[in-house]
């Protein structure tokens, strides 16, 4: 769904600047996160898209959702079988086709590492209300979606 509202100079300028701030807190709390894990922070952004993954997911995916080469992903993940976050197996439909398999997950292990960011969340959240929550989530669906488009599906 597009809108034709206009965007006033001012209210474009402020959602910039929270882009900004938010977009370097947030690289920089994932950097965070990766030094705890001995990764660099793309490597742990490739295992985070692994772990949402409903199951194993192909190397193929993992360069389509991260907008990286499927050479770049190789490394990705030999650095994270080699690290102990995943193993590669075989599809059982096609044994020609390897897949990547998280072998640690969030609550084994991970969860500790992005809880205070979920706790951060909860405190951010509580300011609002559920009217107003779903205001917020509509936003960072439609911004969600529209930076897909514009840089991974790209």
């Amino acid at each position: 769904m597009t809108s034709e509202h206009e965007v006033p100079a001012d209210v474009l300028e402020r959602f910039s600047v929270y882009a900004r701030e938010t977009s370097a807190l947030t690289v920089l709390f994932h950097s965070r996160v990766a030094e705890r894990m001995g990764l660099s922070p793309t490597d742990e952004k490739c295992l985070d898209l692994a772990l949402r993954a409903e199951g194993p997911i192909t190397a193929g995916r993992i360069a389509e959702l991260s907008g990286l080469s499927t050479g770049a992903v190789t490394g990705v993940i030999d650095r994270l079988e080699r690290a102990g976050y995943v193993r590669r197996v075989r599809d059982p439909h096609d044994r020609r086709k390897v897949l990547v398999e998280v072998t640690v997950r969030e609550e084994g292990g991970l969860g500790d590492l992005v809880a205070g960011a979920q706790e951060t969340l909860r405190e951010v959240l509580s300011r609002f209300t559920p009217a107003e929550r779903d205001v917020l989530e509509r936003y960072n669906q439609v911004l969600i979606e529209t930076f897909r488009r514009r840089v991974v599906d790209a």
